[in-house]
Parts: structure tokens; sequence; C-alpha cells
């Protein structure tokens, strides 16, 4: 029998209002990826048409994820710029230019606030190092945010502004009432800028408040670095997705890992807050609680997907939780209020390293509920069946001769396997939840990487990483498919649902053979209250899903690999589902040319 649940009456009412629009990246502030709209259903989803399309204008890749308020549909295109759109036909009606051709947008999606009057209207946006505003309804800038309409986001980190040389993240950062909570994306080598959490004022653009993820003294964790460590150390940033309790004002910040990535020995210790889930007041940024998922990362096992936030009956009781996925395929699920885990996490021996002045962490945590949701071993009988002879006989060496002992094998000098990957498991904007269900849906990908170490250069105790991914020449993933799937789970009990490969690799269905999942999946799943699952891959296929079963009910090819998440929106009486199709298609997108994208609206025909 199924252990779901719907929630009260009243409740889901609630929910279902503030899940109508599309005013937040993912949807809402509590990154559900989840729409109350209710107009396209499993009876009528093959009435879908395309009800518009936008061309970017350029030959740039786009992975975007459109806002939409007042009947305007913001999407980034035409060089980087932000264009905003009628929502309901997709003609353009302004353009906010970047400064230069070399302008860089924050590229995964954009922050909106209003004033409760609604008189001031605002898009806030990072670009070239710098958070900026315009007004939503013209696209003018608004000079009297910070100096001249821009804030210096490489100021105020305790390091000198010039020597950074990264801080802004793809990802745009949530608003809370009048601020706007911003992580960073620090490089990934030494000598990169801390990760401070921080808040502007959404009228003025100053700091209203700092979270020191590398603690200074007298803060709290201080103990678990090298003393002085937040002068010289950088990282534990939060260069993914966050999510917002609004009604508690809670914001929930999954960090990265410390710099350098795959060798700590000027950071010993477990290095609060690199690799935890964050739980901070909204309003001032004091730790409220964290959990940290991963003691003294040197494997770049950072968490980008942001944590869901939906509630659960557990042990009898209704639970209002949050649940965490990550690269090596855990959910992690914890009460939202008190950071108390739901299920038991138990502390478990891992392997030592073998590279010198290193200590790694004795044990790491392993959740014991729910099941992972991708593989985290790969051994010789893992291969994949479509390699070449030559091929597999290659990786059978490799992996034989190599380190292999599981998620914490330690990079070394000798060569080491990581299952299923830096680069595989969820990432951002890869899970969506049906909070009056309980449910939680992830797209993960298995893409074997193999790391080792390399001295530095200089002489100095550093060291660096050649590492790679496990491909044949082909580009396909030497580990036998499915490459990518997506997995639901029932959050109320723990288990996993059902479980389906998601996509194809066209080179290999050109062939009839299917359902090896999609290589490289980004595209983030939406689920709406019609009991569907929308989302796409690589292989230019538009998917709609049953969201109770996973089974495909319509599909549709459009010009151009996708890439994103979808948006979800009512305008003029019809519900739209707006896909950004502006990425590469096939096995190693990085080596084909350029591609000429669009934003392809659906709706039903009218």
């Amino acid at each position: 029998m199924k252990r779901t649940f719907q929630l009260t009456i009243l409740a889901a009412a609630a929910f279902a209002q503030d899940h109508t629009t599309w005013r937040d990246y993912g949807g809402a502030a509590d990154s559900a990826q989840f729409s109350a709209l209710k107009q396209i259903t499993r009876a009528n989803v093959n009435q879908l048409e395309i009800a518009w399309t936008y061309a970017t204008g350029d030959d740039r890749k786009y992975a975007f994820n459109p806002l939409v308020a007042d009947g305007l549909i913001y999407v980034l295109a035409k060089n980087n710029s932000i264009v905003a759109l009628d929502a309901a036909s997709g003609k353009e009606v302004w353009t906010h230019s970047p400064d230069a051709p070399t302008t860089i947008i924050t590229s995964r999606g954009l922050n909106y606030w209003e004033s409760k009057d609604r008189r001031d209207r605002r898009l806030l946006f990072c670009a070239n190092h710098s958070l900026r505003a315009i007004d939503a309804r013209t696209g003018t800038a608004i000079a009297s945010f910070g100096v001249n309409g821009r804030v210096d986001l490489k100021e105020g980190l305790g390091r000198v502004a010039k020597e950074i040389t990264l801080v802004q993240s793809t990802t745009p950062g949530r608003v809370f009432e009048d601020l706007l909570i911003l992580g960073s994306a620090t490089n990934q080598g030494y000598g990169s800028a801390p990760g401070d959490l921080r808040a502007f004022d959404v009228r003025t653009g100053k700091v209203a408040w700092t979270f020191h993820t590398i603690p200074h003294p007298g803060e709290f964790g201080y103990e678990t670095w090298p003393a002085d460590a937040w002068k010289t150390v950088g990282g534990a940033n939060v260069w993914g997705e966050m999510s917002v309790d609004e009604k508690r004002g809670i914001v929930y910040a999954p960090t990265a890992s410390a710099k350098y990535n795959f060798y700590g020995a000027d950071r010993k210790g477990a290095d609060l807050f690199a690799d935890c889930l964050l739980a901070l007041d909204a309003r001032t940024g004091k730790r409220l609680w964290h959990f940290q998922m991963v003691h003294h990362d040197i494997w770049d096992y950072d968490d980008a997907t942001a944590p869901k936030l939906l509630t659960v009956r557990h042990e009898g009781k209704m639970v209002d939780a949050v649940a965490q996925v990550s690269k090596q395929g855990f959910v992690w699920v914890f009460d939202r209020v008190t950071g108390n885990p739901l299920w038991p996490i138990e502390e478990r021996p891992v392997p030592k390293t073998e590279m010198p002045n290193e200590q790694t962490w004795p044990t790491q945590p392993f959740p014991t509920k729910p099941p992972p949701f991708a593989r985290q071993k790969f051994t010789a009988d893992d291969l994949s069946p479509y390699l070449t002879a030559a091929e597999r006989a290659k990786f059978r060496d490799q992996i034989l001769s190599a380190r292999n002992e599981g998620l914490f094998t330690p990079p070394g000098v000798r060569p080491t396997i990581q299952m299923p990957g830096n680069n595989g498991g969820a990432n951002w904007g890869g899970a969506a939840i049906d909070p009056t269900k309980g449910r939680l849906y992830v797209v993960s990908k298995d893409l074997p990487a193999m790391l080792k170490l390399e001295a530095d250069a200089a002489g100095r105790d550093r060291y660096t990483s050649g590492f790679g991914f496990m491909l044949a020449e082909s580009g396909l993933s030497a580990i036998k498919p499915p490459w990518s799937t997506l997995t639901s789970y029932d959050l109320n009990a723990g288990t996993i649902e059902w479980q389906i490969p998601l996509g194809d690799v066209p080179e290999l269905a050109a062939k009839g053979i299917r359902n090896t999942g999609s290589h490289y999946p980004k595209v983030g799943p939406v689920v709406t209250a019609g009991g569907l699952i929308f989302t796409g891959t690589r292989d230019r296929e538009v998917r709609v899903l049953d969201a109770d079963t996973g089974k495909l009910v319509w599909e549709k090819q459009v010009d151009a690999a996708l890439e994103g998440m979808p948006a979800v929106y009512e305008a003029g009486g019809r519900q739209f589902v707006v896909f950004c199709a502006s990425a590469q298609v096939g096995l190693i997108p990085a080596t084909q040319g350029k591609v000429s994208g669009s934003y392809v609206a659906f709706a039903l025909k009218k």
C-alpha cells in the first residue's frame, strides 16, 4: 500500500496559492520546482502544442530559468542581454543590453523583488562581479543602487579585492523580504576567495549581514581549521542553490568544499562550514543549526542542488522537513526547525590517505534512509557493453591498477576511482518535490572519474589534480548504462517509489538502442498539480512523465538540446511551460560547434 498522504484542505489551499506564479528561480523561494497550476493534465497532455518561440538571436549556449511577473517573462538572450517578453505571445517588449560583449550576467536565473505598494519592482542580478538592479517594467538601470547602480562583490571579503579572480556565482541567490541573500563561486584552486554568505539591501545595495563560512576568531567552528585559516583558505561557498522558509524566516544553504578541492594539508581539521547544510536566520545571518555532510572534503563533494522544503508524515506525526540531495547519490532529510535527522545517520570508518602531510578525517556520515539514487562503486564488472575491445581492455587495466575503495577513497599520486564522480550524482536544478504528497524527484548522472595528484612544480607542500572522466573516444561513459536517471522518493516512508533512465543518446538511439539515459543531463524537473513532470535532455526531447509512475505520457523534439529548468505560469487563461533550448546535442558537447537557440513555450491547443 502506498504510504503517501494529502495535506489538510486549508494547508493545501495555502500552498497552492504560493505556487501559482513563477517569480522566483525554481518557481518559489522554497525551490520546490512545483506548480499548483493544473490546466494541463494526464487526460489532455497529448493536446500540447508550441504556443510561441523566441530565438536567442545569437549562437551562445544558455541554461536559463525564466521568471514571470505582471504579464512579462524575463529571459537571457541576444549576447547576454536581459529580455522581457509578453508572457502570452512571446513578443519582445524591452531589452537590457550588457555594457560590452564580454559582460557575463548571472547565467541560470534572476531575482525579482517588489515593494509592498508595488511602486518599486526590480530585477537583481550579477554581472562582471558586481551586483546590479534594473526596473522590472522598463529594463532601465537603477542608479541609486550601490554606487552608480553597482555593488562590487569583491569588496568586504577580508582579502585584497584586486587579487580576487572569481566571486560571481551562476545562480541568482534568494530574495527574502527586502534582502537579497547571495552566495558566490570561488575558484577551484589555492588562494581562492572565502565563501562568505551575504545579504544585501535590495533598495540600496548595502550589506545587511555576513556569515563567515570559514569562521573568524571567536566564531563557532573556528577550531575546526588551522589558526587564521580564514585569512588564506578559500571556498566553503554556496555556488549552487538556496531555499527560504518564508514563514519562519530561515534560509537553507548547502556549502561547497574548501579549496584546494583535492588536497587539504593547509586546512587540517573537519573544516566547518564546508560541505554543510546551513540553516540561518534570514534576517540576521545567525546560525540556527548545521549538518556537515563531508568532513575535510578532498573529493569536491559539494552539494549544489537546492534544499527542498516539504511536509511529511514521520512516525505518526506531521513534520516540516528539509531534504538535501548530493553528488554522492545520498538523500539527507532533517527536521526543518531543529536540524535533527528523520532517520539515523551513521559515522563510518573510511580509508586513510597515502599523501604526505595530509590528514583525512577517520569517519564520514552515511544516511541509513532513504536509499541512494546513484551507483556508488565502479568495478571492471561494470564496464559498458558499448565499448570497443581495445577500450574495454584499457579501462579494465586502469580500474584494476587504481585505488578503488568506495566513495571516500582519498586522492593520491596513485590513480583513484571516484563514483558517481565529482560531476556526478545530483547537481544544480536537479530535484523537485510535490509537497502535497511528500514526494521528491531527483535527476542524477553516473559519471565515473579518475583522480591523480601531481606535486607542485615550485616544490611547495601543494598538490594539484590531473583528473578526467572515464570516457571512451566516442564520448560514451565507461560504465554501463543507465547514465542518467530520474528517481521518485516517498519521503514519508524514506523509500524509492520508482526509478527510470532519463533520455537517450542520439548516436545510440539512431541504432535502435534506447533507454540508456542521456549524457550530461542539465534540465531540472518541474512537477505540477496536474500529476505531471516536465523535463528534457540533450537529445532535444521535451518529456512529460506521469508523476505517480514515471511513465512517459508525451514528448516533443525541439531544434536544440535543453538546459536549465522550465518555467510554468498562466497568462491569458492558458497554462504555459517554457523551456530553454540552446545547447549542443550529443556525447561531448564541448567539442561541438555553436547552435542557434530559442525559448519554446508549450500550451494546450486553443
